[in-house]
């Protein structure tokens, strides 16, 4: 898990460089929702695999419900019955597939900001 604690360093160096206000970096599906609850972001970029006992689809699914809050998933683990899953349980914006560059994952959010703010869902 500490590598991918790395990967979110630098998804959210790179969401800060292009303008982004990033509000936290999470390692549980706890603390992803108690940070979303305090801090109320326009979005959640989430990752699948947390620490703990429940990943990000079952984080983004109660953080969607709970404060209906979208989010956007980045991940390594996008297979058809992870996508079926996480579509189904948590209404994503969209899927951004590991590895991704600096500018992806600014293009990815700066897109699902957008489909949020039209009340869309799903995407690429």
């Amino acid at each position: 898990m500490e590598d991918e604690y790395f990967v979110a360093l630098d998804a959210e160096d790179a969401l800060s460089a292009a303008g982004f206000i990033v509000v936290g970096v999470a390692t549980t599906a706890e603390e992803a929702a108690e940070l979303a609850a305090a801090s109320k972001p326009d979005i959640v970029l989430m990752d699948i695999r947390l620490a703990g006992s429940r990943d990000g689809i079952d984080a983004a699914a109660e953080i969607r419900g709970r404060l209906g809050i979208p989010s956007l998933f980045a991940t390594a683990h996008s297979d058809a019955a992870t996508r079926s899953r996480g579509d189904a349980a948590a209404a994503p914006l969209g899927w951004l597939s590991k590895p991704y560059t600096p500018g992806e994952v600014a293009a990815a959010v700066s897109e699902a900001i957008i489909r949020a703010r039209r009340g869309g869902e799903g995407g690429a």
